[in-house]
This record gives C-alpha cells, sequence and structure tokens, in this order.
C-alpha cells in the first residue's frame, strides 16, 4: 500500500487545531475564570489573555499551515501550562470509563508535539521556512 505521510499530517494538523478552536472560541468575552485560577496560584491575571494565544491563534495556523513548527511549540507549552495548573489534582487519576482524566489534554499537547518534529506536510499554506 502506497502511503501519504502528507495527507496524515493534514488530517492531524485539522483536528488537532480544529477540535481545540472549539475551546478557544468558548472562551471569547469569559475569560474571568482564567484570571480567578491564575491569581489563586499568585500568578499576574494579564496571563490569561495567553488562553487567546494558545487556543485561537496557534491552532489557526497550525490549521492552515502557516509556521505550524512555532504554532506547534507554542500550543503544546499552553497544554501543558493548562494541564498543570488546572488539571494537575488529576495527573494519575482514571476517568468513569478507565482511561486517564486528563487524555485529552495529553492528546492534544502531543499531536502539536508530533507537528513541532515533523512540519506541516505538503499541503500547507507555507513550508519553506525553518518554523513551517
Amino acid at each position: 500500500m502506497k502511503t501519504n505521510s502528507n495527507i496524515g499530517l493534514l488530517i492531524l494538523r485539522l483536528t488537532t487545531g480544529g477540535l481545540m478552536l472549539f475551546h478557544g472560541v468558548a472562551k471569547l468575552g469569559h475569560i474571568d475564570a482564567v484570571m480567578h485560577m491564575l491569581s489563586n496560584h499568585g500568578l499576574p491575571e494579564f496571563m490569561a489573555y495567553g488562553v487567546y494565544i494558545t487556543e485561537l491563534l496557534a491552532p489557526l495556523l497550525i490549521i492552515i499551515g502557516f509556521r505550524t513548527r512555532l504554532a506547534a511549540l507554542v500550543f503544546t507549552f499552553g497544554m501543558f501550562f493548562a494541564l498543570f495548573l488546572a488539571h494537575s489534582e488529576n495527573l494519575f487519576a482514571l476517568s468513569k470509563t478507565g482511561g486517564l482524566a486528563i487524555e485529552m489534554i495529553l492528546l492534544y499537547a502531543f499531536g502539536a508535539l508530533a507537528l513541532f518534529f515533523t512540519g506541516p506536510g505538503n499541503y500547507a499554506v507555507s513550508k519553506s521556512n525553518t518554523w513551517d
């Protein structure tokens, strides 16, 4: 069977970025909870606006394939930041169905990390820059 890594990378970009966009759009105008969580951890509230970079801008760049490696790195960092900030009590917890309680965050983080190492593939807006 002939393999086509470029279609696989396109599917990975579309699903990782596309599914995260729902989380980002849901936070538009509703960032108060994130600000409160940050202040409870002794962090400045303005850092909450990083959610828009992690959950809106980076996924959009990943989807279109522009500076994919850079966007994926930012996205991965944001997912691990969210993991330790908002879900640290669930690091080793199991869900009701027996999977890890944090598996969705891990799938996002490691999907983006895979894109950081592979790049966007041929079906991308930009492929020639070091960060693509």
